[in-house]
């Protein structure tokens, strides 16, 4: 029996702009912090599926809104939930977290541009949380928020938590 090639159809094509889409919105996730734009890329892969299905352009597109829009709707809340702060969620906080509230001494001076902070014997790149305010070698500091590996520094005037 010959073989018959089979002729790409429109549904086809628009199956492979779909899962393109798809990728491109994952990678896309990839680069934000928002935990949301992974659900248009779901929605572009059943989008994908009712196109490979012979489904018309319009459907496909309700397809893409409404499995995106479920999807938004019914698993994004149990993400955020689970991606809150330890401080939020009343656990103990650990790693990174844990540093916020944390004393150093300074170790280069600091202000809103540079500086050098020691925590429990460890150097850590640090900042001033105001640019006008700057604190010389041997002062106290307190981590009030950490920016990647660099600690956003204040008097140490707060109180113990």
């Amino acid at each position: 029996m010959p073989h018959v090639r089979r002729r790409a159809t429109i549904g086809d094509v628009e199956a492979v702009i779909w899962v393109v889409l798809a990728i491109a919105l994952v990678i896309g996730e990839a680069f934000t912090a928002t935990i949301l734009v992974i659900f248009f890329a779901a929605g572009a892969a059943a989008a994908a599926v009712a196109a490979a299905f012979g489904a018309p352009l319009l459907l496909q597109v309700v397809v893409f809104a409404v499995v995106s829009g479920l999807s938004v709707a019914a698993v994004r809340p149990i993400v955020t939930r689970h991606a809150r702060s330890a401080i939020e969620s009343g656990d103990t906080p650990f790693g990174i977290e844990a540093m916020e509230g944390s004393r150093g001494t300074v170790v280069d001076e600091v202000s809103g541009v540079s500086g050098m902070i020691k925590i429990d014997g460890e150097l850590w790149q640090a900042r001033s949380c105001d640019d006008k305010e700057s604190f010389q070698p041997g002062e106290r500091v307190r981590v009030v928020k950490l920016r990647g590996t660099t600690a956003m520094v204040w008097h140490d005037d707060l109180p113990d938590v």
